[in-house]
């Protein structure tokens, strides 16, 4: 005789039966993690798209913040080597000092510290100054900057450079200095009493108001420094003076107005502002008043 079982009977049973499966293989074959069902059940949404969405958010909040303090560091150094008086003060310091420390040029008369002249003038230079010393056993060296802080004028910095140079009058008796300042567009000529004399003020004087000066303005730096030791060789020499350059032929046009124009423009201007203030409140009256009328 059958023995009839329920479903419910042969469900349990294949449950249990199957479990001990399990379990009895558990202890003897250790099982295999496979990565595709090592998962836990979302049992809030809520609680677990919330901390996702922080994880792809917090790095690119941080990334953005990087870049903004690097921008803003970046940014506070353009504005420090832009506009600090102090940095630019220290590199043309530098470059004063640099020439009063360096001494006279020993292989040359030069020091061009600015680095305007060419080396055709260097050689034309050194070979006229070279003649120079050998025949009047005067030296004249040149020097070049670009501005000065130091001092208020090429004068005294021509002068400061004369008396670091050659600390004695002995030393200093048949030397001379020429200065140019390219950015302030003026030079200075100085030396020791033997030089001086053999120059003379008058052309002494010449070559600081004309050749250095006109020429440096229309930026002309070789020309102004060469034009100048020319002058001083023929002066020494008791040559006719050649001359140079006056500001007659070298005076350029100015961008900037008169006072007169300045004055004419600055009425129109008043006219102007007067009556459209003056439109700016007499129309809206008017208009209202008109309004006011009709009613």
């Amino acid at each position: 005789m059958a023995t009839i079982f329920s479903p419910h009977s042969l469900s349990a049973s294949k449950f249990k039966a199957s479990s001990s499966k399990i379990l009895s293989s558990s202890h003897s074959i250790p099982p295999k993690s496979n990565p595709l069902l090592c998962f836990k059940p979302f049992t809030s949404s809520h609680k677990k798209h919330q901390p996702s969405s922080l994880k792809v958010s917090l790095p690119k909040y941080d990334s953005w913040l990087t870049q903004a303090q690097q921008g803003l560091a970046a940014l506070a150094i353009s504005f420090a080597l832009n506009f600090s008086p102090l940095l630019h003060s220290d590199i043309a310091l530098a470059s004063e000092f640099d020439v009063l420390n360096e001494g006279p040029p020993k292989d040359s008369y030069i020091f061009d510290d600015a680095g305007v002249l060419s080396r055709v003038t260097r050689s034309d230079l050194k070979q006229l100054m070279s003649d120079l010393e050998s025949r009047k056993n005067f030296r004249v060296n040149f020097i070049t900057v670009r501005k000065l802080t130091s001092k208020a004028d090429a004068f005294e910095y021509a002068d400061q450079v004369l008396e670091r140079w050659y600390p004695t009058v002995e030393e200093g008796n048949n030397k001379g200095i020429v200065v140019l300042v390219t950015s302030q567009k003026e030079g200075a000529v100085t030396g020791g009493p033997a030089f001086v004399q053999a120059v003379g003020e008058k052309v002494l004087d010449a070559t600081v108001s004309e050749n250095l000066p006109v020429l440096a303005t229309d930026e002309k730096y070789n020309e102004a420094i060469y034009s100048t030791a020319k002058r001083l060789v023929a002066a020494i020499d008791g040559l006719p003076d050649p001359g140079g350059p006056t500001f007659k032929d070298n005076k350029r046009e100015s961008n900037f107005k008169s006072r007169e124009e300045t004055e004419e423009k600055r009425g129109q201007f008043s006219l102007v502002v007067g009556g459209l203030l003056v439109i700016a409140f007499v129309v809206p009256m008017a208009q209202y008043y008109a309004y006011v009328s009709k009613k």
